[in-house]
């Protein structure tokens, strides 16, 4: 007897999969994801009472294809049904471990489909999790605080202007495989940063979106071995997802990077994390999620927040910063400034940056000016934070600190992090 849950299990594994090779087979993301769906159907009318096959992402495939071929027989006709048939004719009796095979080449092209420069980013975040992610439209849309309808709308055009525009669905080649990777990455790290800290709603964290993104990296770097950025990405997300049990309070408050419990830390993601970050010192091809992930590895190897390697972490801020010349950049340089230097040189290193839309910019500010005695000021840029966040769990922590600041004067020793607010 096979459990209803464990059917869910093997479609959030095995969607993505599907949906890439029946993209090949169709030439059509609405025809392959109908195709897989009705597999998938079946597979609960069926499976509970007859046992799991051999290979259920075999048998998905191979019935998602069969079911495609009756459709297209049933709603083809004349020329048209002559050249579905054309189409078909060469997958319709090929064997399954065939198909099985070029799973992982078909994931690959359909991830840089998604993630075409012609699609908008907000849709090739919503497109990636639909498609690799197996998510529904309904959760996607949940997970971003968006209606339903909105975000199934969003995928129609997305998909529409694959098509529309014929997209190829293959991986890039020569000059334009960097550019369209880096494209990747960061949908995937999109993915992943709202998941870690949610830019609106009640809680801080979005454990699903986490966990998809990661599956998401690992499945990038085992695709392209070769691209230590990809295993950069990987080794970043690892390392901070390693810190999710400490990160939060029982009542879902927020907890900073000074005050977690370390000993809850997940140690075989923090090893592995740690692992790969070796892996890209070896090959000295540095690249920015490389410099990050090696920034949260020194982190990790403190036990304690005291013993953190500060000029370590601001000499690769350094690195960082000239590969990537952004304010937001250089405000996290501008922290571990303050903890190797003071609070007045990284005050100085915040207020020349153009960031005053960004409340973590406001935050920064405030909790250096807290650590200076400037408590009127730090008050007044913690106000300033409050407004620029839709996060209820942000939110709270910067009344707490406004508390603090306006009942009994100067807060707690300041966090110690690579993010600006310790997380």
């Amino acid at each position: 007897m096979v459990h209803i849950s464990e059917i869910a299990r093997i479609f959030r594994e095995e969607y993505g999969r599907s949906v890439a090779v029946l993209v090949r087979v169709l030439g059509s993301i609405d025809a392959a994801e109908d195709a897989v769906q009705d597999a998938f159907t079946e597979a609960v009318a069926r499976w509970p009472d007859d046992g799991l096959p051999p290979s259920p992402a075999g048998w998905i495939i191979t019935t998602a294809r069969n079911r495609a071929i009756d459709r297209f027989r049933r709603e083809a006709s004349g020329r048209e049904k002559l050249v579905q048939a054309a189409i078909l004719h060469g997958d319709e009796h090929s064997d399954e471990p065939e198909e099985v095979d070029t799973v992982e080449d078909n994931q690959l092209r359909l991830i840089f489909t998604c993630c075409h420069p012609a699609i908008n980013r907000a849709a090739q975040v919503a497109l990636t999790l639909k498609l690799l992610g197996g998510l529904t439209t309904a959760e996607i849309a949940h997970a971003f605080l968006v209606p339903e309808a909105t975000m199934a709308q969003r995928l129609v055009r997305a998909k529409g202007k694959i098509r529309d525009a014929r997209i190829p669905y293959r991986v890039p080649s020569g000059a334009e495989l960097p550019e369209r990777l880096k494209s990747v990455l960061a949908v995937v790290y999109l993915v992943f940063n709202e998941g870690y800290a949610a830019s609106s709603g009640a809680g801080l964290v979005r454990e699903h979106l986490c966990h998809e993104a990661v599956r998401l990296g690992r499945l990038i770097m085992e695709l392209m071995p070769d691209e230590p950025e990809a295993k950069g990405l990987l080794a970043l997300m690892l390392l901070l997802n390693a810190r999710s049990e400490a990160r939060t309070t029982p009542d879902g408050g927020l907890v900073l990077l000074a005050d977690q419990d370390r000993s809850v830390w997940d140690k075989d993601q923090t090893a592995e994390g740690q692992l790969l970050v070796r892996q890209c010192l070896k090959r000295n091809q540095p690249g920015p999620y490389q410099l990050q992930a090696a920034i949260n590895a020194v982190h990790s190897d403190a036990a304690q927040p005291a013993s953190t390697d500060w000029r370590q972490i601001l000499a690769l801020y350094g690195q960082l910063l000239a590969m990537e010349p952004t304010p937001v950049v250089a405000l996290n340089r501008a922290v571990a400034l303050a903890e190797v230097e003071g609070p007045a040189s990284g005050l100085a290193a915040v207020d020349v940056l153009e960031l005053g839309n960004y409340y973590l910019f406001h935050a920064v500010r405030a909790d250096l000016l807290r650590r200076l005695g400037r408590n009127n000021e730090a008050v007044s840029a913690y106000r300033e934070a409050q407004e620029r966040t839709d996060n209820d769990a942000e939110r709270d922590f910067l009344a707490s600190r406004i508390r603090a600041l306006t009942t009994t004067g100067p807060g707690p020793a300041a966090p110690t992090s690579d993010h600006p607010l310790g997380r």
